[in-house]
Order: structure tokens, then sequence, then C-alpha cells
């Protein structure tokens, strides 16, 4: 291996069009215990973002699905972000596919793409929407939306997003102020 090769920079965010019918928008893990100042600033630091996206969301009737860390309870929830009563809620550790209803959530509610936000970035962003794009659901990733302890946790996020085998044919990284409905 050569040792003097780049790291290779984060791909390029894309503009991206979604139908608000049939997309849903994934909040993942944005909890008062791992969304703070002390021990994640940077996820503090996306939630303007994620709020927009949100309200754009909410504005459109899309479905919004939350999850939480497997200790958490829905009060945990950061307050700029928290659900409303009727946004479904699911509790898993970084694959939220796994052990859940997530799946019978989306294909209920005809969803055939999701917007994944949250943090930590290299956990519950990348593990669930690789389980999305496994499931054959197209996959926006709007960089902005996602945070993690580090600026490499989450550039290296969306690297393997748009990398990965079979996975990256179905991601579409993004910002959340090039997402359209």
């Amino acid at each position: 291996m050569d040792e003097k090769q780049a790291v290779p920079p984060p791909p390029e965010a894309k503009s991206v069009t979604v139908d608000p019918k049939m997309t849903a928008l994934l909040v993942l893990d944005i909890q008062t215990q791992n969304c703070n100042p002390e021990r994640r600033p940077r996820c503090v630091a996306s939630l303007p973002s994620i709020q927009r996206l949100l309200r754009q969301a909410r504005d459109k009737g899309m479905v919004v699905v939350y999850s939480l860390t497997r200790d958490a309870k829905e009060t945990d929830i950061r307050s700029e972000v928290a659900p409303t009563g009727s946004e479904p809620v699911v509790k898993s550790g970084p694959d939220k596919f796994f052990g859940t209803d997530l799946e019978t959530i989306l294909k209920d509610r005809g969803v055939t793409t999701v917007i994944t936000v949250g943090t930590a970035a290299n956990g519950a962003v990348l593990y669930t929407a690789s389980g999305a794009a496994f499931r054959g659901l197209k996959v926006v990733v709007p960089t902005d939306g996602m945070s993690a302890d580090d600026v490499f946790s989450e550039h290296y996020t969306a690297w393997h997003l748009a990398n990965a085998p079979l996975v990256g044919r179905q991601v579409t990284i993004s910002r959340c102020d090039l997402i359209q409905f």
C-alpha cells in the first residue's frame, strides 16, 4: 500500500427532488444525552438545518419517523426536533430496522425514499441508511443533518454511503438546503 496515498475528499453534495407522498424523514437519535454541547457539539450545530428540513417535511405532509437509542425515552428527544403525537418512534441499536417495525411503518405508508438525519453519523445514520438501501429504498443523506464526534467520522460516513457496494447506487449525498419537494 502506498503510504502517501491521499485520503479521498467527502462526496459532493447534490441537489435532489423528492416526492413528499413517497418519502419519509428519519430523525435518528437526536437526544439530550448524546446531542449536547459537552458530548457532541457538532450535533447541536446541526439542529437548525434539521429543524428547517423537519418543518418543510411536515408542511408537505411527509411521513416523519424518529428513533431512540435502546435506553432512551421519547421525552429524551431534543425539543427543537421533537415528534408530534402522531409520528412513530422506534428504539434500537445503530440499525433502526433491526428488531423494530420501521420497515413495516415505511411500507404501510408507501415510502420508496428516505431522508436520514441524526447522530451518530458513523452509527445510526450509516447503518440505517445502508439498511434502507439494502431494502431497495432510495436514500438521501444531507451532510449538514448528520453529526458525529468529529469531522472525519462525518466525512467517512458520507464517503462510505456514496461508495459502498450496492448501497452507493441507492444513496444521494446532499444538504438540507439542496432537497426540494
